[in-house]
């Protein structure tokens, strides 16, 4: 060892201060051997080892392009370090040359070695890494300040012997700060320096360049929070996600830890949990730090009564203590403030990405649902979305404190002792009995829970039923019964128990505030009367403060429990969600083929059979053989209820097969029967995601007839079509499904009856020009459930279906011939069994009415035999084009990109209010919350305050007394002072507690919810058409909960850190005036904190809860068309579309979580500047004036704790503000406008209508203000008990007719008469309910059979039965289990299509009205059933009722006393069918003949 080494070891040894921290020779300093040895010499390793690993990351990555000013400040950067590099080895020669006696040499080589590292770092970090190095900014300002204490320890020793070598050190420190500076500003200045600056359409997120001090103040919020503040932030001004949070790889990683782990728990937490665990390590150094603010405060109390006393001797302390004691406070605040920050940052990210990984998962699973998984219904499904993944994300926000709560707990007491002894262990026994108390409550409140997320469901599910039926209830004025249901779950059942819980939790909370009173109290108490040591000032306000800190963990972990809880309800139902059947994945066997020829099989079965439950005792489907070969077209025949869609579905793979084999060679297109129709533009919905291609995209809408729709609408094809289609008729709603399924040029094509919706000379158009043998589908292989009987000579093959059994299967001919097959007799009983054979080729399509025939031929023929004779060879040679083309188009192409942005938000964008919340908003909640209540609520707050502070109060008074006297005397009455005050705050605060709850919060919750469901039902239809249905149940489903469950906590929360922060500066004020000087400034600036923090913050909630909705409307929308979805093989599309949404969320959501973060750090700061500058400027009076430790102590405990409840008071202000808002949403929906009154007394005559006559007078009327008229001065008289056909094309305005008779449109000019009363005078309800209506689409809810029938209740069950009976029903219902009361599933789909509709024709029965709607009502079911239904009409029930008939099948009118016939709004023709048909000029007669019935 040489011998400078050895020197400095021996000098160390023989020095007579030595190793030892601290001097014993000077005042208040360390030796220079530890300065030297233990601080520099192992910093500087730590240094070296972890420079050397950044740069061998570093070297991975590649060199990135950077700027000229860039370059310079890299080149300014390095010189620097050079010269710091250069002074250090001067230094080092320095020392070796003169032989300088230092304490510890090898620190100085040690420096150099590190400089060299710094060099290589900063040149390496500034070309491969796009932020400034952390390791350099943190190196700098710590080298700094050990330099500056090692320097006034040496020059202490030996000013001059020790200069030369400080002067080096300090060079070093100051070349190292400048380069400190430049280092800061990263390596990045220009836009050529980064990559692209836009991702997917958002600007990158500045996460990605800020620098570790940045990241730790949170300022890479700054450049938003500007904008914030001087304009309203928008969606584009947010930054993107970092890749990594994206929902895509968020989901894939959950699912893939799913698959290894069975639980949910632990698959969690290996997805996510790396960053959660590091967040716990913070959490644990941030309580060790807060638990060692009070033993500084401590430290500084004792120093100053010491300084006080020892003032005028020679020995006393120096004051360089007092101010390092400042310093070291305040550096203490600091880092406790940025590690808390930190954590809450971590847990809030782990929060979000557990939602996001949840929402994607459970999305992907709700796309392989089979039907038994699916047998919760939708609303639960999305209730696991909104609720449960939402619970699980507040779980990770403060689950934490489970384990830092204890650990805070035993700090406490381990400090506790330092400062009472063994009393205070009589806390801590106090303490571990209240513990089982709590877990008593806890599990109560458990079991509570999980009864209100039932009845929330409940609610829930009866809501998304009422607005998926809402055009029923409408037009049976059946909203009253609706309202009646909701109410009785929620005021019944759901509010019962919010009052409980109310109670259960502020006697929980009252139990948590009381304990840390009653645990002072006993430990004071012992103490009093086992210590001999006086109790003191000294003693008792540190031991109250740590009480009080005991209150966070204790309080707060009363509120973990309940969500731990809750997210073990969550996870089980999310278990279970995970678990539930999937779809049998070798249903059948799909062989992608690029080219099949013609005559090749596209689709066979052999021996199939197939049962939609997995426990079905027989099969619905069994020995099934089929083979379709390309080209052919097979048809699917059979009565209500015989299993043809179920034969379909189980071609798609929806069923489960038992035996047999499915085998589909190429690629599948499917249009259900009642079609499924996305929110989006009409094209979006044709092209299903595949890529536009203009020709044959424009054919296709020829053939199906598109086009005069489509000219009828606001913008062509970019119209936007509301949720489920609503805003289209029942037979556009067809064909648009019609058209995705030819636009996708699929290999084999299913449709689902798609004929029965469409008008007669409509179906024939699509047929020919489809279908049929020279449609656009030629040359694939088709199959086609039909009722129709007109098309089954163009079958190829024809299978007849009975009872899940394929009866019959042949050609036609083959079929037809022999008089026993089912076909035969069902041809002959509906139609004459020649014409069927002969007619070979059929009228093309006509466009309007041609009335007169001369416009197309010039002599007298009629339109139709001119059409029927012009079938020339020219005509044919277009369609075998037609056919050549559809050949030489290739399949349809998925289109990938599609934008991020074309989230459609439905036809109407959701509203959302911009700026404050308004003062009415919070008047109009304190109104339905009841003024008194809200009064004496915080009356019963401020008293719990003064209760408070006179308790502290005594024990003031208790110390003094003790100090004069030196000794625990008279005791008994201070502590009864004490204890009755806390006992009387701890009452005053359960009062306060239940008066928010119980009272205020549960009336409030009962009044908006009542107010926005009336509000709601009493919206005219079009509102509903206008707004998705998720957007609705966002609002009753998530702003609903907010008012139940939040409004009520962080409106107490605010009010009562009000409360506290008063009385704080009250007390501070009355007993140190001066500090009042602080206060004007102070609330100065955190108001403009707050204001520029609100402006922000406000706008990103709103912009999260407006983007939410959309993943909601997505989710609902995909689960009502799975089938189609699936059919297609799109789930891939659809899952990134619903990860776009959720990412789009995940983008409002970050930045209105960093935001609190952003505030709370500034806040924070200056609080801790407060308490340093107190801490110094009371130094500076001890050191010149002398002060008196009890006044310094007084104030600073209390300044202690003004910084904390002003942050908590800027917090809970702003999470009122931001839950306020589901407040001002709902208000929104209260004030929606309505439509007319339901009953205006008085004007209906008694029995009214008692004949049944209708007269239209000069009636024209418009769906919305801003659209042209729909009818047009029609002027009908229909006389009583007169049987009406109403026929025309789709868009002639038939259902609109149907529409102006139920008022759901009201007129423009002209008026309707029922009987000679104005029905534009009446209410809707005495209108609506005095006509029955038979809707096309027939609506069913989730309930019994007799809830659905009757549900206002008002007929008997003899009188349903003979309904059933006259239906064709009662077998059927008396073979379910139950009867009448056998449950109906979400949306009648228990039942078939036709059951459906017969059981809405028992509704009309029952009413008994004089007056009978039937709008396509007989469009669903097959010929035998609606032959059934046409004798039910004609017979006797309804001799005396008035019927208005919309029919698409000629034939079901042929039998009205008359006729009408519209066209574009108008009236054509209004006659007896025999007459129009007489007249062969007539547009019926064209209908007629196109129908093959004329």
């Amino acid at each position: 060892m040489s011998s400078p080494f050895r020197t400095t070891l021996i000098a160390c040894r023989a020095d007579p201060e030595g190793w030892g921290p601290v001097s014993q020779i000077r005042a208040f300093d360390l030796t220079p051997c530890f300065e030297e040895a233990v601080i520099f010499s192992p910093f500087s390793v730590v240094f070296l080892v972890l420079a050397v690993l950044a740069c061998w990351r570093h070297r991975h990555h590649e060199i990135r392009e950077r700027c000229k000013k860039s370059i310079w400040v890299l080149r300014a950067k390095l010189s620097l370090l050079s010269l710091a590099f250069i002074a250090s080895c001067a230094n080092l020669i320095l020392i070796l040359a003169t032989r300088k006696q230092v304490a510890f040499l090898p620190s100085y080589a040690l420096e150099i070695a590190s400089l060299s590292c710094a060099l290589i770092l900063s040149w390496q970090n500034h070309y491969r890494a796009r932020t400034s190095s952390s390791l350099l900014l943190l190196f700098w300002p710590v080298y700094a300040a050990a330099t500056i204490v090692w320097a006034r320890t040496s020059l202490t020793i030996s000013p001059n012997g020790a200069l030369p070598v400080v002067i080096g050190r300090g060079v070093v420190a100051i070349f190292g700060l400048v380069a400190f500076a430049l280092e800061c500003l990263g390596p990045e200045f220009s836009p050529e320096d980064s990559p692209e600056p836009l991702v997917k359409g958002h600007v990158e997120s500045p996460l990605l360049t800020a620098n570790i001090f940045s990241k730790w103040c949170f300022s890479w919020m700054n450049k938003l929070m500007k904008k914030g503040a001087t304009e309203y932030i928008t969606e584009n001004d947010l930054p993107g996600l970092v890749p990594s949070d994206e929902a895509s790889a968020l989901g894939s990683r959950l699912v893939k830890a799913l698959d290894k782990h069975s639980s949910l728990w632990v698959a969690l937490f290996v997805a996510y949990g790396g960053p959660y665990a590091f967040a716990l390590g913070l959490k644990l150094v941030q309580d060790c730090l807060a638990y060692l603010q009070p033993q500084l405060l401590r430290w500084l109390l004792s120093y100053i009564s010491i300084y006080q006393s020892s003032r005028f001797s020679e020995d006393g302390p120096s004051p360089i203590e007092g101010f390092t004691i400042a310093v070291v406070m305040f550096c203490a605040s600091i880092t406790q403030t940025i590690v808390l920050h930190q954590y809450f940052q971590r847990c809030f990210e782990t929060g979000m990405r557990v939602r996001s990984g949840l929402i994607t998962a459970i999305y992907q699973k709700a796309l392989v649902l089979s039907n038994d998984g699916r047998s919760s219904a939708s609303g639960d499904i999305v209730n696991l979305m909104s609720v449960d993944a939402a619970r699980l994300q507040d779980l990770c926000t403060y689950g934490l404190i489970a384990i830092s709560g204890p650990f805070q707990i035993v700090l406490a007491f381990v400090s506790l002792y330092n400062i009472l002894g063994w009393p205070s262990f009589v806390g801590v026994a106090v303490m571990i009995v209240s513990i089982p108390l709590n877990t008593l409550i806890a599990r109560f409140l458990k079991r509570l829970q999980e009864e209100q997320m039932k009845n929330r469901d409940k609610r829930t599910r009866l809501m998304s039923e009422l607005l998926a039926n809402i055009r029923s209830i409408k037009l049976y004025a059946w909203e009253n019964a609706f309202i009646r249901w909701i109410s009785e779950v929620r005021n019944n059942q759901e509010l019962k128990m919010l009052r409980k819980i109310g109670i259960v939790n502020s006697l929980n909370s009252s139990l948590w505030t009381g304990v840390p009173l009653l645990v002072a109290f006993s430990s004071f108490a012992v103490a009093a009367y086992t210590s001999d040591d006086p109790l003191t000032s000294d003693k008792i306000f540190p031991a109250i403060s740590l009480y009080m800190l005991l209150q966070f963990p204790l309080a707060m972990f009363s509120q973990v429990t309940s969500n731990i809880i809750e997210a073990m309800v969550s996870v089980q139902r999310l278990s279970k969600f995970f678990a539930a059947d999937e779809l049998q994945p070798d249903v059948r066997r799909v062989v992608e083929k690029a080219d099949l020829d013609q005559g090749d099989v596209v689709v066979s079965v052999v021996n199939g059979e197939f049962t939609w439950d997995k426990n079905a005792v027989s099969p619905t489907l069994e020995d099934i053989n089929l083979t379709v070969r390309k080209g052919e077209l097979a048809g699917i025949l059979g009565r209500v209820g015989a299993g043809k869609t179920s034969l379909l579905s189980a071609i798609i793979g929806e069923m489960r097969r038992v035996d047999g084999e499915v085998n589909v060679f190429g690629t599948v297109s499917y249009t259900p029967q009642n079609p499924w129709i996305m929110s989006a533009t009409i094209r979006d919905n044709i092209l299903f995601s595949h890529k536009y291609e203009e020709e044959f995209y424009n054919l296709v809408l020829d053939a199906c007839a598109l086009r005069q729709d489509l000219a009828l609408m606001p913008s062509g094809d970019m119209t936007e079509v509301g949720e489920k289609g609503v805003t289209l008729s029942g037979g556009q709603r067809a064909r648009v499904a019609l058209a995705r399924a030819v636009y996708a040029r699929a290999d084999l094509v299913m449709l689902d009856d798609v004929l029965a919706a469409l008008d007669s000379h409509v179906a024939k158009h699509v047929f020919d020009n489809v279908i049929g043998p020279n449609g656009l589908l030629a040359s694939k292989a088709r199959i086609v459930v039909t009722n129709s009987i007109h098309f089954l000579k163009h079958f190829n093959h024809i299978y007849y279906v009975r009872r899940g059994v394929i009866l019959e299967s042949g050609t036609y001919a083959e079929l037809v011939a022999n008089p026993q097959c089912e076909l035969h007799k069902l041809v002959k009983g509906h139609g004459s069994l020649t014409a069927h054979l002969t007619s070979g080729m059929s009228t093309p399509f006509m466009t309007g009415f041609t009335a007169t025939p001369d416009s197309s031929e010039n002599d007298s023929k009629t339109a139709v035999e001119s059409s029927t004779h012009e079938l020339t060879k020219e005509k044919l040679d277009n369609l075998n084009k037609t056919l050549v083309r559809s050949k030489s188009f290739g399949k349809a192409v998925i289109d990938d990109n599609l934008p991020t942005r074309t989230v459609s938000d439905g036809p109407t964008k959701e509203h959302s209010e911009q700026g404050r919340v308004k003062r009415e908003v919070y008047l109009r909640y304190i109104e339905a919350a009841s003024k008194a209540g809200v009064i004496s609520f915080v009356m019963a707050l401020i008293l719990q305050q003064i209760a408070g502070l006179m308790g502290n109060n005594m024990l003031r008074q208790w110390g003094n007394h003790n100090t004069e006297v030196s000794d625990n005397e008279g005791a008994g009455w201070y502590l009864l002072g004490y204890g009755l005050f806390s006992l009387s705050s701890t009452l005053l605060g359960a009062l306060a507690s239940i008066l928010i709850w119980v009272l205020c919060a549960v009336r409030s919750a009962r009044r908006l919810h009542d107010a926005m469901l009336n509000a709601v039902m009493h919206s005219p239809l079009t509102f509903f058409e206008l707004t998705p249905t998720g957007r609705i149940l966002n609002l009753f489903s998530r702003d609903t909960y907010v008012v139940d469950m939040i409004l009520a906590r962080v409106i107490q929360n605010t009010v009562r850190t009000l409360a506290t922060t008063a009385m704080i500066i009250i007390v501070i004020g009355y007993s140190f005036p001066l500090f009042l000087l602080a206060v004007p400034p102070l609330a100065w600036f955190y108001v403009r904190v707050m204001i520029y923090y609100l402006a922000t913050s406000r706008e990103l909630k709103r912009l999260d809860a407006v983007s939410r909705s959309p993943i909601f409307a997505w989710f609902s929308e995909s689960l009502n068309g799975l089938s189609t979805i699936r059919a297609f093989g799109q789930q891939k599309l659809f899952i990134e579309n619903n990860e776009r949404r959720v990412d789009r969320n995940q983008i409002c959501y970050l930045p209105s979580i960093s935001v609190n973060r952003w505030l709370a750090v500034r806040l924070e700061f200056v609080g801790a500047t407060i308490i340093f500058v107190t801490a110094i400027l009371s130094i500076v009076a001890l050191v010149t004036t002398g002060v008196d430790a009890g006044l310094v102590g007084f104030v600073l405990s209390y300044a202690l704790n003004t910084t904390g409840s002003l942050n908590w008071l800027v917090r809970s202000a702003s999470e009122v503000e931001q839950n306020i808002v589901s407040v001002e949403r709902i208000l929104h929906y209260i004030e929606l406008p309505p439509e007319a009154p339901w009953e205006v007394p008085g004007t209906v005559p008694e029995d009214w209508p008692a004949r049944g006559e209708i007269e239209f007078r000069q009636y024209s009327t418009r769906y919305r203000p801003e659209l042209d008229l729909v009818l047009k001065d029609l002027n009908i008289k229909i006389k009583a008990c007169e049987k009406i056909g109403i026929v025309g094309r789709t868009g002639s305005g038939k259902s609109s007719t149907l529409l102006s008779l139920f008022r759901v449109i009201e007129p423009a000019s002209g008026t309707i008469y029922i009987d000679g009363v104005d029905i534009t005078k009446i209410g809707l309800h005495d209108l609506r309910s005095a006509i029955s209506i038979v809707p096309q689409s027939p609506d069913l809810f989730e309930g019994t059979i007799r809830d659905n029938i009757d549900p206002l209740g008002a007929s008997s069950d003899a009188d349903i039965w003979v309904a059933l009976e006259q239906t064709h029903l009662k077998a059927f219902v008396e073979s379910l289990q139950g009867g009448l009361d056998a449950t109906v599933k979400e949306g009648g789909s228990s039942l078939s299509s036709g059951q459906r509709q017969l059981l809405c024709f028992a509704r009309a029965l029952l009413r008994q009205s004089k007056i009978l709607v039937l709008d396509e009502a007989t469009s669903a079911v097959d010929l035998d059933t609606d032959q059934a239904i046409q004798e039910i009409i004609r017979g006797p029930q309804f001799a005396h009722v008035t019927m208005l008939t919309i029919a698409h099948r000629v034939n079901t009118i042929l039998e009205s006393d008359r006729v009408l016939v519209l066209d574009a709004g108008r009236v054509v023709e209004f006659d007896t069918p025999k007459s129009l048909l007489a007249n062969k000029q007539s547009a019926f007669y064209s209908l007629a003949a196109e129908a093959g019935l004329a």
